[in-house]
């Protein structure tokens, strides 16, 4: 990532912050001589939204928004499907850092590891980075190109969810059965519930919360149990 060499910035919360930490205070653009590819991504991302997925981006949006010249945008993507999957996967990234986190610091605490990181999923889902809304968008409208960037996001938070599971089950001595497959469910069952949530006020969040994580814990319970008695 480029940062910006100003010293009044302070250090990003967060991968996706690194991309915008200079937002201008005006509405109107300012045609920049040159362009990097974060700030593309970064443009691109301010458009995009609840009811807004990149792949209904047009390049000369992306480019009024980062305030340079259509043609300058050629210089860093090829076309806007480019800019799409780059960011796709920027998004996937972050968001696998930010809830790694999450579970890391729920391992070392009295939290729920369950509870948290449905918590900051939530809290990724309203965020002003709008990360979590082009995984859940492009997922569900994009083109295959999009969708197959979206699966393999998914996959890749499905195989770290996997090691995490492993080890805190050796942790506590509870064994899972298929915990591939469990990572699997838990991580469908999520982006699932996520993408409905998106088109709920956020005052419905708590209750969503509790209900997903109830639901995780079915599954988590269900697993040991066919653990133990693999012929039920």
């Amino acid at each position: 990532m480029i940062h910006p060499g100003s010293s009044d910035v302070k250090p990003p919360l967060n991968p996706a912050a690194e991309l915008h930490p200079n937002a201008a205070a005006t509405d109107t653009p300012v045609r920049k001589a040159s362009i990097s590819r974060e700030d593309l991504l970064a443009a691109a991302l301010k458009l995009v939204g609840p009811h807004r997925s990149v792949s209904s981006l047009s390049l000369r949006e992306v480019a009024r928004e980062a305030g340079i010249a259509p043609n300058s945008f050629y210089r860093q993507f090829r076309d806007m499907d480019e800019l799409a999957i780059a960011l796709i996967d920027l998004a996937g990234r972050s968001l696998r850092q930010i809830i790694g986190h999450a579970r890391q610091r729920a391992a070392s605490s009295d939290r729920s590891v369950i509870r948290l990181s449905v918590e900051t999923f939530m809290e990724q889902l309203r965020a002003d980075d709008k990360m979590l809304h082009v995984l859940l968008r492009e997922g569900a409208v994009g083109s295959d190109a999009f969708k197959q960037a979206v699966e393999r996001e998914l996959n890749y938070f499905e195989e770290e969810l996997k090691v995490d599971l492993i080890r805190l089950a050796a942790a506590s001595r509870a064994p899972l059965h298929e915990p591939a497959l469990v990572s699997k469910a838990i991580t469908r069952l999520v982006f699932t519930m996520g993408a409905a949530a998106m088109d709920l006020p956020p005052e419905k969040d708590p209750q969503l919360i509790e209900q997903i994580s109830q639901m995780l814990r079915m599954i988590i319970t269900g697993s040991r149990v066919l653990a133990r008695h693999p012929g039920v």
